[in-house]
């Protein structure tokens, strides 16, 4: 099967399209290095030709609320038009838990604009929301750092590995297309503030991690219903403990 990956040469588009490989199917990871570029077009129609599916895992470059709606806007509709020309079968998008949930944020408006046009598009599809990446938990203390300080909200949070999610993305991309939404979390569920704590702490990192219950994730404030999936959800297999461990070996190797 005619496969193109979206922004395959990330984190997750990469573990994609290996696992899409090894299961046999003619996978095309597209990106801007590729010639691929959903802003501008460039090399968008010549990649789809003959896709049966395509899965969308690009992110914005940008965080900055005005740039990352435009990235989600521009090239959901650059890239859902040259799909339905295309006679693509199915559109799978990765997004997020909560989006919904969390539209103080830009990115987070970002994000649902994206899913926006993709139910409002022709083309079969299926959106995985995926739990926070257990393998982003240094960006989200840095985003909350202030001089040695992480002020951190002790809303719940169920972290999940990119192993985990890239496996998700693979099933449902083989799939039926769902027309609506699946969701994958990780197995176990903590205080954002005392996940990164652990975090820190195996890690060797000295800084102090704070709860305060007004802090803002990306702009947003939580509570325990915002970064955790509902009733239904795929749970991923890696237990957050097992990966921090691993993760702390490598950085010592």
């Amino acid at each position: 099967m005619r496969i193109v990956v979206i922004g395959g040469t990330g984190l997750i588009g990469s573990k994609l399209v290996s696992i899409l490989n090894q299961k046999g199917h003619d996978v095309l990871a597209a990106s801007p290095n590729s010639g691929v570029n959903t802003i501008t077009g460039e090399g968008l129609a010549e990649a789809l030709t003959g896709a049966q599916i395509v899965v969308d895992v690009a992110n914005s470059p940008s965080f900055e609320d005005k740039a990352v709606l435009e990235f989600f806007e521009t090239s959901g509709r650059n890239l859902l038009a040259t799909e339905a020309a295309a006679g693509v079968a199915h559109h799978v998008a990765l997004s997020v838990v909560g989006t919904d949930r969390l539209l103080e944020s830009g990115y987070f408006r970002g994000k649902m604009a994206q899913e926006n046009l993709i139910r409002a598009s022709r083309t079969p599809y299926s959106i995985l929301r995926s739990t926070q990446f257990a393998d982003f938990m240094g960006a989200i203390a840095q985003a909350a750092t202030e001089g040695q300080t992480v002020r951190l909200s002790s809303a719940a949070i169920q972290p999940i590995i990119s192993d985990d999610v890239a496996q998700a993305l693979a099933a449902v991309t083989l799939g039926a297309p769902v027309n609506g939404m699946v969701e994958v979390a990780g197995p176990d569920r903590f205080q954002l503030d005392a996940l990164v704590r652990r975090f820190l702490a195996v890690t060797g990192d000295a800084r102090q991690v704070v709860t305060d219950p007004n802090a803002r994730y990306f702009g947003a404030l939580l509570n325990d219903r915002s970064l955790v999936p509902g009733e239904g959800a795929r749970i991923g297999t890696t237990r957050f403990e097992d990966w921090v461990q691993r993760a702390a070996l490598k950085k010592t190797a």
